[in-house]
């Protein structure tokens, strides 16, 4: 099939080289506007469009899709079909009827559970065993088109979202592929969703990452694992901001209340509102991230000291 790719981010870039290894004619990518990254708010390409640029494809990159020369050069394209992964941008009606066979997505969760920008950090945040991918038919609503194939993965006790998502990145590839040569061969079969079991997964904010020192240990292993390494939890320590990597909860640990610091020799522990955590790394504002231990010696951390 001749194909226009939607995507933006690097959990893109499995599907591409997916659909570029495959029998399918790969014509154009569509991906977000180039965004100011870095401390020099330097204007850089997305990773789907650098990945276009390298092999001369055409790179389409409207503000939004329902703009009218960007919906007349998908029209002149002629694509059979638009795969999407992690495009960033709703895609109007008159969009989705460019294609004979739509817009086919993959997207990081079994559906109808986690609809959303962010499926795979609702899942480690929620406490999810499992989770997994779903291709199916881009339509107006939220995820909600019917599902031509599936594929589930187990959450380890110590996955971050990026360690999830990688991996989901690349089984899920596979499968997008599988689909679109099931639709070729006229064999696909979408099935609806079923009406019970829906959540949702909105976008992850700063604020969202922000460690909440009062709730449970496994609660606050959880919100670090989920938004790392985006946005990067963080907490505050002398009325500057910190980001921390994933913890790991301490039974035996002594008694300490939320937030509070106890800085051994070999470990650095935090207060929540069950058992101390084990702090792995720590990145203080403008400075490199280190462990915990080299962090709490560097800035002398005191009996009087806490997160806040």
């Amino acid at each position: 099939m001749r194909l226009v790719f939607a995507g933006t981010p690097a959990t893109a870039l499995p599907a591409l080289n997916a659909i570029e290894a495959s029998e399918h004619e790969l014509v154009a990518v569509v991906s977000r506007p180039d965004a100011p990254s870095g401390r020099g708010r330097r204007f850089v390409r997305s990773p789907a469009a650098a990945w276009a640029d390298e092999r001369g494809l055409e790179v389409l990159t409207p503000v939004k899709p329902r703009e009218p020369g960007f919906l007349q050069r998908l029209r002149d394209m002629a694509p059979d079909c638009i795969p999407i992964v992690a495009y960033g941008a709703l895609v109007p009606k008159e969009a989705l009827e460019i294609p004979r066979f739509g817009w086919i997505n993959l997207h990081f969760s079994v559906l109808p559970a986690w609809r959303g920008a962010a499926p795979v950090q609702h899942a480690i945040l929620h406490g999810d065993e499992f989770t997994g991918a779903s291709v199916f038919q881009l339509e107006a609503g939220l995820d909600t088109g019917p599902v031509f194939g599936t594929l589930t993965e187990p959450i380890d006790a110590g996955d971050t979202a990026g360690d999830l998502l990688d991996r989901l990145a690349v089984d899920g590839a596979e499968l997008l592929v599988s689909v679109l040569d099931a639709i070729e061969s006229g064999t696909a079969h979408a099935v609806p969703q079923p009406r019970e079991g829906v959540s949702l997964a909105p976008k992850i904010t700063v604020e969202d990452a922000q460690v909440r020192w009062g709730e449970p240990a496994f609660a606050v292993s959880r919100r670090i694992r989920a938004t790392t390494p985006a946005p990067g939890a963080w907490t505050n320590f002398r009325g500057d901001r910190v980001k921390l990597g994933p913890v790991t909860p301490v039974k035996d640990g002594p008694p300490l209340r939320p937030g509070d610091l106890l800085a051994e020799k070999r470990r650095v522990l935090v207060g929540t509102a069950t058992v101390p955590v084990c702090l792995g790394e720590v990145r203080a504002e403008g400075k490199k991230a280190m462990s915990a231990v080299d962090w709490a010696r560097g800035v002398r951390v005191s009996e009087q000291d806490r997160f806040e």
